[in-house]
């Protein structure tokens, strides 16, 4: 590595870093502002957190859709759509969201917990919790791969009595769209088959940079007609979402 190329990735470092600061600042306020309430529909939301970002940061873009929700929609994973819904009054919600800050992404998602509900506050403290857990096995391990990642933090969930709700735990990022990221499918993600280490570099010489994200769900049992993680347990089981960089701080 050059010269050049040694300022290059100086700069795309702290380029993400500081994205992922504004966007902690974004939802530190859509916090302490209360703007995830009871009686607004998450789209409702969306839209205010998204006005917040402009606000706050002249932030126009997000990179990938903007995701509010709440009640069993939280046990979709990022790919679903489910119909709009309004946010009760003992609810769990997450937004994860997506926004660009002089072309770097952030990707950053939290979880808001509405009511007194013992099982959603710990889902929520669970949340950091793994993350920070995740993290360590990654900086504790140098070669590690996107497959022995994915496995700890499914032990990790496992043991602390929820499921992942998701096909994957995480992704590279970058000053590119989630949705193209690196070719490969699996090369680009934390998953149960990326066998590549994850400190490497991507195919233009870059040194790749992680999210981890953890989604993780409460599913109701014994329920009848109850489908696992994908079908959703419509009947009383939820969901929580954590997410942010894993090699930067």
């Amino acid at each position: 590595m050059g010269v050049s190329d040694g300022v290059d990735e100086e700069m795309r470092v702290r380029g993400l870093v500081a994205a992922q600061g504004k966007a902690a600042a974004l939802f530190e306020e859509v916090e302490r502002r209360g703007l995830v309430v009871p009686g607004a529909g998450e789209r409702e939301v969306s839209d205010r957190i998204r006005d917040l970002a402009n606000e706050m940061f002249g932030t126009t873009k997000h990179w990938h859709k903007r995701i509010v929700r709440s009640g069993p929609n939280t046990l979709f994973p990022y790919r679903e759509n489910p119909p709009d819904r309004v946010i009760g009054a003992d609810d769990i919600a997450f937004a994860d969201f997506g926004p660009i800050f002089e072309e770097y992404e952030a990707d950053f998602g939290r979880t808001f917990v509405l009511g007194d509900d013992p099982v959603k506050h710990r889902l929520r403290e669970d949340l950091a919790a793994i993350f920070a857990a995740g993290r360590r096995a990654f900086e504790a391990d140098p070669d590690i791969t996107g497959a022995r990642l994915y496995a700890e933090v499914a032990r990790l969930a496992a043991e602390a009595g929820w499921a992942l709700g998701g096909w994957h735990a995480g992704h590279l990022v970058g000053e590119f769209p989630h949705e193209t990221i690196d070719g490969a499918k699996t090369d680009s993600y934390v998953v149960s088959d990326n066998v590549h280490p994850m400190r490497r570099t991507d195919r233009a010489g870059r040194r790749c940079h992680w999210i981890l994200e953890v989604h993780l769900v409460h599913e109701r049992k014994g329920t009848e007609g109850a489908e696992g993680v994908d079908g959703a347990d419509r009947a009383g089981g939820f969901g929580g979402f954590y997410e942010q960089l894993l090699d930067l701080a």
